[in-house]
């Protein structure tokens, strides 16, 4: 039986069945522990093989906001994979906080190119990098309606953007897990495959924005489907391969009246944000209730108390199924039998955790990026003070006999 209730911790609307509000369960005895939890603490849950978990990372718009993220949905299936729609600015906070090894979020698959969407790839980046990443980042993305526009346009030049951070890295720590690794696709192509491995399928769709080239996804998994809109008005693509879709993820904007009152939009751009190169609260509800899904999750809007029932409601004039109003750390368990919606509860200080595999140490003959002036200012007595303690950490993980230090370092210990 489902009932509709209003979860605090959530701050949204949902709409799911009784058993998530099991309150900790029956506790046996005084000293005991309550059995069955209703919120999500991140690592401490084992997906089943034939489970999908999908963790909302940002759910808000371009404008920051410490409450909320710019759009970022990870995907895990059950299979250990993990992957990313989207990594949009403020994003990466959140995705750290769930302590998941770098070495598993090296796949990102881009909607399109607004900063909202894609912004938080620098962080990811480089945060990887340092926090012990081995392997390159890999990221899909659309094609343009011209080469420019397009997704391989746009790493190659973030490479070139972040150059220096790069070319320092690459000497310093190891260059491998700086290149970023990016496969385009043609954005016009409905239903096409643009992923395919150890049970995973992901397909893309066209979406209408603000120009050629967003997509939507379709991810696919042990016989289950999670539907990703990307940034998109109502489109014939979402609705012709949406129906009975397990969990439609979908943008339902602020609705024009909010954009003027909170947002410091000019009423002409108010409504044309929401409703022209967006999809209002109401065309949400239209699209949810044409295509039927076992789940709706509506995104991209700032769900606070000014808000969020302004959407609901609106949503709710052209919908009346199951119902999420996302906001970041929102997490839904989705197996054949139930689609289960919790709140992560996760640390604020996280720190990188070690996966299966080992960052490789510096590569030799990369060129040294200091230059003998700037090498020859270095402070001796600075650097003997710190002797013993290297010393004794060298000593600790065997590093004596390794031959990655640089000569200069060797030059001012002596």
């Amino acid at each position: 039986m489902l009932r509709l209730t209003i979860c605090i911790s959530a701050v949204a609307f949902i709409l799911i069945s009784t058993k998530a509000f099991g309150a900790g369960g029956t506790v046996e005895s005084p000293t005991g522990v309550a059995p069955d939890r209703y919120v999500y603490y991140p690592g401490t849950e084992e997906l089943a093989e034939d489970e999908i978990r999908v963790i909302a990372c940002g759910t808000g718009l371009p404008a920051a906001r410490r409450s909320q993220a710019a759009t970022c949905f990870l995907i895990e299936a059950g299979n250990g994979d993990k992957f990313l729609f989207d990594i949009g600015t403020g994003s990466m906070a959140n995705i750290a906080a769930l302590m998941i090894p770098y070495e598993y979020l090296d796949k990102v698959f881009l909607s399109h190119l607004h900063t909202d969407h894609m912004g938080d790839i620098l962080g990811l980046w480089a945060g990887g990098w340092t926090a012990g990443r081995p392997n390159a980042l890999q990221v899909w993305g659309p094609s343009g309606r011209t080469p420019e526009m397009g997704t391989k346009y746009a790493m190659e030049h973030f490479l070139k953007f972040v150059n220096w951070d790069k070319v320092t890295r690459d000497y310093k720590i190891t260059p491998i897990p700086g290149q970023v690794e990016a496969f385009e696709f043609d954005y016009k192509v409905p239903d096409q495959i643009v992923y395919q491995e150890n049970g995973v399928t992901i397909r893309s769709y066209p979406a209408i924005h603000t120009g050629d080239g967003p997509v939507s996804y379709k991810f696919e998994y042990a016989g289950m489907q999670v539907f990703f809109s990307g940034d998109t008005v109502p489109n014939k693509w979402y609705i012709q391969y949406g129906k009975g879709v397990d969990l439609a993820i979908h943008e339902s904007f602020q609705t024009p009246q909010q954009l003027v009152d909170f947002y410091n939009q000019p009423a002409q751009l108010a409504w044309r944000a929401c409703c022209e190169f967006h999809t209002s609260p109401q065309s949400f509800g239209k699209i949810m209730s044409t295509i039927e899904p076992r789940h709706a999750v509506a995104f991209h809007f700032f769900n606070e108390e000014g808000t969020r029932y302004g959407i609901y409601e609106g949503i709710r004039e052209t919908y009346d199924g199951p119902l999420s109003m996302a906001t970041d750390m929102m997490v839904w368990n989705v197996t054949k039998n139930e689609i289960l919606e919790r709140m992560a509860v996760s640390t604020n200080e996280a720190w990188s955790v070690p996966g299966t595999a080992n960052q490789p140490p510096p590569e030799k003959g990369q060129p040294n990026p200091l230059s003998d002036f700037i090498e020859q200012g270095r402070w001796v007595d600075g650097f003997k003070a710190q002797d013993k303690m290297l010393d004794d950490h060298m000593e600790k993980y065997q590093l004596q006999d390794q031959d990655w230090r640089p000569q200069m370092y060797e030059d001012l210990r002596q």
